[in-house]
C-alpha cells in the first residue's frame, strides 16, 4: 500500500475470491435441456473480492484477508486485486484449485449462482486476527459476508468488533446465525431473500421490510439496510425507517450489484458519511453496476 494510500479513509474486507464464469444466454435451460448462449466471461470475482474491489473504486484503501489457491485462476485473480489498487498483503495462496462461481445470466439480466468456495475454506481465524492488528490502526471499516465459512464470519465480526471497527455484515448466502453474534454487528445488508430467510418475514413490499430490519434491530444490531432490487433500499434503524428511491437504469446483469451497493457503503462509513448519506451512495453505486 502506498503513502497515498494510507492516507485515505481504510476499509478491510474479510471474504471470498472466486474466478467468475458467466454464460449469457436468451433464457437459462430446463433440467435436462441444452441451450445455445451467446456469451461468455472470465473474471475476478467472489463476494469478498468485489467488495474490496468496490471501496477502492469509492475511494477508500481496501485491503483484503483471504485465499486464493496455486491453479492457473491465480496470477488473474492476484493480478486483478492488484490492479484495481487493492491491498493484498494478506491474501494468502494454498495449495489446490481457487474457489468458483459458476454464473448463468439471462435475457432480462436474472442471474444464478453456483459458488464452490475450494480455497476460501483455508481462511483461518489466525489469518483473520493476523490482518485485523495489522490493519486496524488505518482502517475503521469491516466488511463480511457469508461465502466463507459461518465460523470464521463470526469470527470476523466479533475481531473487527473487538478491534473497533465498524462491522458491516453482506449475510448471503443466507443462513442462520446465533443470536448472540448480532450485536457485535453494526449494519447489515440483506437483500429480499436473505432477510426472508434470516428473520422469518417473507418480505414482499416496504412494510415487510421493516419488520424484518427490525427483527435485526430487536437483536442487537446497529441498524438494517435491506435492499429492494427495483424497488430501492429500506434503511430501519433506530430513528425509523428511511426508503431510499431507486436509480432508474436499464439492467443488463444484475451480478455483483449487491457487492458494489456493500463496497461503495463501507468507503462512504469510512469517510464519515452519516448512514443515511452511505446509503443513498452506495444505491448509486449498486444502480451502476446492472448497467
Amino acid at each position: 500500500m502506498t503513502d497515498d494510500q494510507q492516507a485515505l479513509p481504510g476499509v478491510v474486507v474479510v471474504g471470498s475470491v472466486t474466478a467468475d464464469l458467466t454464460t449469457f444466454s436468451t433464457r437459462l435451460p430446463v433440467p435436462g435441456e441444452t441451450i445455445l448462449g451467446d456469451d461468455f466471461t472470465l473474471v475476478l470475482g467472489g463476494k469478498g473480492a468485489n467488495q474490496v474491489v468496490a471501496a477502492g473504486r469509492a475511494g477508500a484503501a481496501a485491503s483484503f484477508v483471504a485465499c486464493v489457491g496455486s491453479d492457473l485462476f491465480h496470477d488473474m485473480i492476484m493480478d486483478g486485486l492488484v490492479d484495481a489498487g487493492v491491498d493484498v498483503t494478506h491474501v494468502r495462496t494454498v495449495p489446490g484449485p481457487t474457489g468458483i462461481a459458476h454464473i448463468r445470466v439471462d435475457a432480462s439480466a436474472q442471474n444464478d449462482i453456483v459458488m464452490v468456495p475450494l480455497a476460501n475454506a483455508a481462511l483461518s481465524a489466525g489469518q483473520i486476527d493476523a490482518g485485523l492488528d495489522a490493519l486496524a490502526g488505518r482502517a475503521s471499516v469491516l466488511l463480511t459476508q457469508l461465502e466463507i465459512p459461518a465460523p470464521l464470519a463470526m469470527h470476523a465480526i466479533r475481531a473487527g468488533s473487538e478491534r473497533g471497527l465498524t462491522v458491516v455484515l453482506d449475510p448471503a448466502p443466507a443462513s442462520a446465525l446465533p443470536d448472540d453474534i448480532w450485536r457485535h454487528v453494526d449494519v447489515v445488508t440483506p437483500n429480499e431473500t436473505e432477510a426472508t430467510v434470516m428473520t422469518g418475514v417473507e418480505v414482499t413490499d416496504v412494510a415487510s421490510a421493516e419488520r424484518a430490519g427490525r427483527w435485526f434491530l430487536e437483536r442487537g444490531v446497529g441498524a438494517a439496510v435491506v435492499t429492494l432490487a427495483g424497488a430501492g433500499a429500506l434503511l430501519v434503524s433506530p430513528d425509523g425507517a428511511r426508503l431510499v428511491a431507486p436509480f432508474p437504469v436499464e439492467a443488463v446483469d444484475t451480478t455483483a450489484a449487491g457487492d458494489a451497493f456493500s463496497g461503495y457503503l463501507g468507503a462512504a462509513l469510512a469517510e464519515g458519511a452519516t448512514l443515511d448519506e452511505a446509503v443513498v451512495r452506495a444505491a448509486a453505486a449498486g444502480a451502476l453496476a446492472v448497467t
